[in-house]
């Protein structure tokens, strides 16, 4: 398994939502889940005495895709709302069940946030029978930092432990399809300072550096990836999305790049023309390489 890279900072934090305003039209209440029964791991073979969790969002009428969703917050906090549970709403109006993971904080131990979106996309998949899924159409999408983490997800995977005695982790942790919004994709120069801090620690080895720039991890199991960001965004430049489209063309992966005319990061707070853009695009996207079933 490679370890983790970093993301970015988007200024206010959203640690709480109203989750029966941001569900809407969906059916029953979300379901919070726990991924390690107070026992998360946090890379070096020793554990930590504490919880991390899902929210998933069932749809009234699933269609069989789930999405992962990985807030921004740049590795020191979470944007769970809009970034988070308000994506959870949207997806579910679609017929996608949305899935907020709540990510441990790095604090410079690298491989923390990376295990707990692995585990989610086992458990999402390990369920996939009983919440109505196909195991085969299970995604991540993830903003700023939380892209990074989503992107890390996509280029550091493995196909799951057949001889672990934990049943979730026989399952493969590989998404079928990554979503990545204004993200953090390298800890080189055009990456954001301050994730890159809080995932690697200030001083980080130059191998770490490279294992977390996930331009750099990009191979043909790479999976299909959909990237949106804005033209004028300054705390994580477009470099970003672009290095990382680069790097999936050029190993003939299937991928699509939306760049935004303006909108900066966080595309004007999360609502507008630009908002509205990525996510009428990338439903396209997910119905035009079939993760999602075409409507007639």
């Amino acid at each position: 398994m490679r370890p983790l890279l970093f993301t970015v900072f988007l200024g206010v934090f959203v640690t709480g939502v109203d989750l029966a305003q941001a569900q809407g039209d969906k059916a029953g209440k979300p379901e919070r889940i726990a991924l390690w029964n107070q026992r998360a791991p946090i890379g070096d073979g020793n554990f930590q005495k504490m919880e991390v969790w899902i929210t998933v969002h069932h749809p009234k009428k699933p269609n069989g895709t789930a999405i992962v969703i990985s807030p921004g917050g740049g590795y020191g906090g979470l944007v769970t709302g809009a970034e988070g549970h308000g994506i959870a709403a949207w997806l579910n109006r679609h017929g996608i069940t949305g899935v907020v993971l709540e990510y441990r904080m790095p604090g410079g131990r690298s491989f923390v946030p990376l295990l707990d979106a692995q585990r989610a996309l086992r458990t999402v998949r390990a369920n996939a029978k009983d919440w109505n899924l196909d195991a085969e159409r299970i995604g991540i999408m993830g903003f700023s930092a939380g892209g990074h983490l989503a992107s890390t997800a996509g280029t550091h995977f493995d196909m799951g432990d057949a001889n672990a005695t934990d049943p979730i982790q026989r399952v493969s942790c590989r998404p079928d399809f990554m979503i990545l919004v204004y993200p953090v994709i390298t800890m080189g120069d055009k990456g954001h300072q301050g994730s890159r801090n809080n995932l690697l620690g200030k001083n980080p080895d130059a191998k770490l550096v490279e294992l977390f720039s996930n331009e750099k991890q990009v191979t043909a199991k790479t999976p299909p990836t959909f990237l949106a960001h804005a033209k004028d965004d300054r705390p994580v430049p477009p470099e970003n999305s672009r290095m990382f489209y680069d790097a999936l063309r050029a190993s003939k992966v299937a991928t699509h790049y939306l760049e935004l005319p303006s909108g900066g990061h966080g595309l004007n707070g999360y609502k507008g023309p630009m908002w509205d853009a990525w996510q009428e695009r990338s439903l396209s996207w997910l119905a035009e390489t079939k993760l999602v079933p075409t409507t007639k």
